[in-house]
């Protein structure tokens, strides 16, 4: 008898004791089964509630042993990585090494280069990589490097098109000779060329086709100094940050700096070009000297009131708090346009020190979070704004 899908799925979801209510798995449902166990099963809560899935009981902790009527797993994460890319949809396989690295650290996804051969690349697996490559041998780090290699690309060429927009000129009314795709004028077409609308065809032929011009920005030389807080928890931002200063590298009228922090401060300036190395350089970690960057981030500003300083942080500060705000504060008197990001990625989901971010608003910063296309989009804005 073929079993319910529905109720498949419910068993997958509760485990083990709702197969008095659903019936047991067979099949593709129990190697599904045992695949969520292997990495479920761990899970402390369950282990503290006694829920059995699979015939496996949930084990003591991170890589704890876990037996059961089945006797103890022996899958490896090769093997489990194999059987979830057969079991699974893309979107649930996503989800499985999502979990595997976040919730339950389980290192091997990104330190076996036999499991690193086989993981698919994604954000998360990169994090994870810049988290752990202080453990990897060479050997693990040159196949740790596709991953960071294939993410950069692919988050280069989702935020390249948003930054070229950005920095583009708008689009005026008066009409242009430079045939680009970009600037067609559609209704302006139609009307030049309604001379040659065939009524039997229910067609106009084009033989005018007519083009907007672009109103061009003037930049004078702008500072963009992103100051980036290289923390654990910032993982992410410290991502976007380098992908994000790449893109901006090299516009005119816009020079960019990247300078990461912990307790110490890194000038990545020099290596913004090559994200990819940049990144496999930064070493997440250590403790938090806010105050101690921006007053390296101040010294690099030539003229404030072409300057704009992004603090990109979590501002839970182990160093001064009080010569933070009086750096942050003489830089915004001097005319500096001073972010204070919370955090800079994909998702724009903040979690920081709401008492110090307060007092840096207090003395005139902007507090807030931003994906990189909308930092683009506002450092545009200011050098277009300053035309």
């Amino acid at each position: 008898m073929t079993p319910d899908p529905s109720l498949e799925r419910w068993r997958l979801i509760l485990g083990a004791p709702a197969e008095r209510c659903t019936g047991g798995l067979g099949g593709a449902g129990a190697a599904r089964d045992a695949a969520l166990d292997w990495l479920y099963g761990r899970d402390d809560d369950l282990s503290r509630r006694g829920v059995r899935r699979g015939g496996v009981t949930g084990g003591s902790g991170k890589g704890g042993d876990r037996t059961g009527g089945s006797g103890p797993s022996v899958l490896t994460a090769v093997d489990w990585l194999d059987d979830i890319h057969q079991l699974f949809p893309k979107e649930t396989v996503e989800r499985l090494e999502r979990d595997a690295v976040d919730r339950y650290e389980i290192h091997e996804i990104v330190t076996d280069p036999d499991v690193l051969a086989r993981v698919e690349p994604s954000p998360t697996l990169l994090r994870a990589v810049l988290r752990t490559k202080h453990l990897m041998s060479p050997r693990v780090l040159a196949a740790a490097r596709r991953i960071v290699e294939t993410v950069v690309r692919q988050l280069t060429e989702r935020l390249r098109p948003r930054v070229r927009r950005s920095f583009t000129g708008t689009r005026s009314r008066r009409p242009s000779r430079i045939p680009l795709a970009r600037d067609f004028d559609f209704k302006g077409t139609i009307r030049a060329n309604l001379a040659h609308y065939q009524p039997e065809e229910r067609r106009v032929l084009i033989e005018r086709p007519r083009f907007h011009s672009r109103t061009s920005r003037r930049l004078d030389q702008w500072q963009l100094v992103l100051l980036v807080d290289q923390s654990g928890s910032m993982a992410g931002s410290v991502i976007h940050s380098a992908v994000t200063a790449a893109c901006l590298w090299g516009l005119p009228g816009l020079k960019t700096h990247l300078v990461a922090f912990d307790t110490e401060v890194v000038d990545l300036t020099s290596d913004v070009t090559d994200p990819v190395e940049l990144l496999m350089r930064v070493q997440l970690g250590g403790g938090t000297d806010i105050a101690r960057a921006v007053d390296y981030g101040a010294g690099l500003v030539a003229n404030p009131r072409r300057a704009i300083v992004a603090i990109v942080s979590d501002f839970y500060e182990g160093g001064d708090p009080y010569r933070l705000v009086r750096t942050v504060k003489g830089l915004v008197e001097e005319g500096a346009v001073v972010l204070c990001l919370a955090a800079l990625d994909e998702d724009a989901d903040p979690v920081y020190d709401r008492g110090l971010a307060g007092r840096l608003a207090a003395v005139g910063a902007h507090v807030g979070a931003m994906t990189p296309g909308e930092l683009a989009e506002f450092v545009a804005g200011k050098l277009g704004g300053a035309a």
